[in-house]
């Protein structure tokens, strides 16, 4: 979208077109914006990492335990968390985002992207109340599951809404900002960790707790003023409120030869969408050469894998973890991990762009295998004999989050939020989300399990690894056979390469398909005056060609 202004003759005068990052910038900050839903994630994640360890915690929450071995030398007075109350206080979390991901879907189909994530965000702060209020464990978890749904609708929502407003050529920057909330929301937590776990009332773990209050207002009040999904609205059969919320995405007025043409797109689509397939969640997993089921089995999956990378095991329990290896401060190496995640997420903005999805997810599986192959490697032969060794462990461990950061960890967003067509994008990105959830939960109640020692417990401690680097191995292999490049192309684009190749060939036709596109802002770099009626008319002929063709390839195959 480079290139100088274009003026637009509608009789009532010159409208000039900003070009570029310019007239962009409306759509850019908008989906930035929703992606301060993250900062909830992510805080609330880090937040029980730190909580977990501080003595005023234990002593509310726990009980005597001297004899149980799990807990052995960790501490010298006070209570304790046994090994299942620990990982029931952490996963339950995600057992209530889980359920929560899946609500995401009606709220936001009946509600809107806007006011659904405004329900999410009073669902949530209920949690945050009662988890301040309680004295007693059980209402502690509770809060946390309700705390959770609103978490697993936001983390629904707000990826489908930055990808339904961003601009195609940048698309994947703008939704790869949720991640980089995510990590940023993942830091604070741990700073604010550090900041009370020296002290000794209830306040140590009460004030991180309440702190997320803070996040939850600044978005809500955000979102007040943020114009609604254009694609959502179509769906709603909202055209002129479409029409609008597109000027106000590009920086114009409704009657620009952008909006319309756009608008033409998103409705054509859509029209074909409902003559052809249904919008129900049995739709998700239709077979045809829409490939709805690939796409639905592609990003659960994805979504499963990147939990299965191992990454949270370093959120949920990297304090407990960095504690173990003896290398120094734990609660100063999960700061530093954290400051790693937030600024190795920042090259993905370009490499999203650049490389790619697909090679993107490919190649990060494959790094961090041989990351956590190394800290294995080093976990199993010096134990926590060796000082310098332990050292080199935490480093490679900072390194494999790098990789993460700048990889899986956006990239898996990212093409959730951009496979699947209008109609069903909103319940099968909620069994995208419910998946990471689902995922989340099993991981992290089963890991205290396998790290710690005990009756009925691996002791597997970093040896743990080795399980991870198998994992982010079979990670890339199933990137490599199922991921679609789908940069630079629009959402209605991204429907025509699903029908018309294989994942391994889907670099060449995304090409194709950039190439092939009659693109008003390539000529308006030019100069070129545009008449708007034409525009729209070429626009829709091509549309209708194309979809009209890939019906009757249907009806023909069905014949079969």
């Amino acid at each position: 979208m480079p290139g100088g202004p274009v003026t637009f003759d509608k009789g009532t005068g010159p409208i000039t077109k900003p070009a570029g990052v310019r007239q962009a910038l409306p759509a850019i900050g908008v989906a930035a914006f929703a992606a301060f839903g993250g900062i909830l994630f992510g805080y609330d994640t880090g937040t029980i990492s730190g909580i977990l360890t501080m003595q005023a915690f234990r002593n509310q929450y726990g009980s005597p335990m001297p004899g149980d071995p799990s807990i052995a030398g960790d501490m010298t007075a006070g209570n304790y968390l046994s090994t299942g109350d620990t990982s029931l206080v952490v996963s339950i979390l995600s057992a209530g985002t889980f359920v929560g991901a899946l609500l995401g879907a009606p709220l936001a189909d009946i509600l809107g992207r806007r006011w659904g994530l405004q329900a999410a965000l009073v669902i949530f702060d209920v949690g945050v109340i009662l988890q301040m209020v309680s004295t007693a464990l059980p209402l502690f978890i509770v809060g946390r599951v309700i705390a959770g749904l609103g978490v697993g609708v936001v983390s629904t929502i707000v990826p489908m809404f930055q990808s339904e407003t961003a601009p195609r050529w940048i698309r994947g920057a703008v939704v790869s900002g949720y991640q980089w909330c995510i990590t940023i929301g993942l830091l604070l937590a741990a700073i604010v960790n550090n900041s009370t776990q020296t002290r000794t009332d209830s306040g140590s773990y009460r004030i991180p707790i309440g702190v997320q209050f803070a996040w939850a207002i600044i978005l809500a009040v955000g979102l007040l003023v943020l114009p609604e999904s254009p694609r959502w609205l179509v769906k709603k059969g909202k055209t002129e409120q479409a029409a609008k919320a597109l000027a106000r995405l590009n920086s114009t007025d409704v009657d620009d030869a952008l909006v319309r043409s756009e608008l033409a797109d998103i409705q054509t689509a859509y029209d074909f969408e409902l003559a052809n397939s249904k919008t129900t969640y049995m739709a998700c997993f239709a077979g045809g050469e829409r490939k709805m089921w690939f796409r639905t089995m592609t990003g659960t999956l994805l979504q499963g894998w990147q939990q299965l990378t191992g990454i949270n095991f370093i959120f949920y329990y990297g304090t407990t973890f960095f504690k173990s290896t003896g290398a120094g401060d734990p609660y100063l190496f999960t700061i530093a991990s954290n400051v790693v995640n937030v600024v190795m997420t920042i090259p993905s903005f370009f490499l999203m762009e650049r490389a790619g999805r697909r090679w993107l997810l490919v190649g990060g599986a494959f790094y961090m295998a041989v990351c956590e192959l190394i800290v294995a490697a080093l976990g199993t032969h010096y134990g926590t004999s060796n000082p310098a060794a332990q050292k080199a462990l935490v480093g490679f461990v900072c390194l494999y989050v790098a990789g993460f950061a700048c990889t899986w960890g956006p990239a898996a967003w990212v093409v959730c939020g951009e496979i699947f067509p209008t109609g069903i994008r909103a319940k099968a990105m909620s069994l995208c989300t419910a998946s990471n959830w689902l995922w989340n939960f099993g991981i992290g109640y089963a890991t205290p399990y396998l790290v710690d020692s005990g009756p009925g417990k691996a002791g597997l401690a970093s040896k743990v690894f080795w399980v991870w680097t198998g994992t982010c191995f079979l990670a890339g292999v199933f990137a490599f056979f199922t991921v679609y490049e789908t940069k630079g192309l629009s959402l209605e684009e991204v429907d025509q390469l699903y029908l018309q190749t294989s994942p391994l060939r889907s670099n060449a036709v995304n090409q194709q398909l950039k190439d092939a596109r009659t693109d008003i802002e390539i000529a308006a770099t030019h100069g070129k005056v545009l008449d708007d009626e034409a525009v729209i008319a070429d626009r829709a002929k091509h549309s209708v060609t194309a979809d009209t063709k890939d019906a009757s390839s249907l009806e023909e195959k069905s014949s079969h």
